[in-house]
């Protein structure tokens, strides 16, 4: 593999990546993300992710010298740059040095399943959704159904938060939680903070369930709350008045899956 060597902070290529780093907007349009470090470039080589580009700095490239060699076997065009440039490009404190740009992967189509599903609407923080996507790959969840104004899955907070999962896990984008569940055929479970609802652990979860987990400080929407098969609660003793997503997440997959998966 031919490598381009680039120096000028002002270089067209290293201006796109910056771009593509901080914009939301800009990675919807190019239909392209960034990944960065050597375990999620990893991640992304053995879930056959090809990249588009790869961007290593001259001391990772006598640092990685050998996993460098097998991502640029898997990149369209290799750039190799001073160390004091990919400060530029990188979002991390440290960087190791190894940047890639690949192609975001079409919208799975929201057809007829069974299995286990959490569906997030309106997450706001990167963390909560890293969080929530590592629970749901150890639990062993089907996939994740995320609505469209939450948090972009492909910025880089979101999938360094997810360590890899976001590149591993099935992954549908939606406006409407409620009718790709329909679309799916599956039975919708709405996580609310409401003492008048199902406790959870009464629920006796099947294959073909969608657990409904909603925005960090509003939770669900009145809509969804409406139109979803069943309202249901995870009875708290305590003085908290509600979970963080998270944490609220986690606890409703564990109980979504464990007479299935664990019992």
């Amino acid at each position: 593999m031919k490598w381009n060597r680039i120096t000028a902070k002002d270089n067209a290529q290293i201006k796109a990546v910056v771009l593509l780093r901080n914009s939301a907007k800009e990675r919807k349009e190019k239909k392209l993300a960034v990944l960065e470090g050597l375990r999620l470039c990893t991640d992304a080589l053995d879930n056959a992710i090809r990249f588009a580009q790869l961007f290593i700095s001259d001391s990772a490239q006598e640092k990685y010298a050998q996993q460098i060699e097998k991502f640029a076997e898997n990149s369209s065009v290799c750039f190799q740059i001073p160390d004091s440039l990919f400060l530029k490009i990188s979002d991390t404190d440290s960087p190791q040095g190894i940047l890639s740009v690949f192609e975001i992967p079409e919208n799975k189509p929201f057809e007829k399943a069974d299995g286990f599903y959490i569906g997030l609407e309106n997450l706001s923080d990167p963390s909560n959704l890293g969080a929530v996507s590592r629970t749901a790959e150890a639990l062993g969840i089907n996939g994740i159904i995320l609505t469209g104004n939450s948090v972009d899955p492909y910025a880089p907070k979101s999938l360094r938060a997810s360590m890899g999962t976001l590149l591993r896990m099935p992954l549908f984008i939606t406006d409407d939680l409620i009718s790709a569940a329909r679309s799916m055929g599956l039975k919708t479970y709405g996580c609310v903070v409401n003492r008048d609802a199902l406790p959870i652990t009464d629920i006796p979860f099947a294959g073909g369930s969608l657990l409904l987990i909603g925005n960090e400080a509003n939770g669900l929407t009145e809509t969804t709350k409406a139109n979803c098969d069943v309202c249901i609660t995870i009875p708290m003793t305590g003085s908290a008045e509600s979970l963080n997503a998270a944490a609220a997440g986690a606890i409703a997959m564990w109980e979504m899956v464990r007479r299935n998966q664990y019992e």
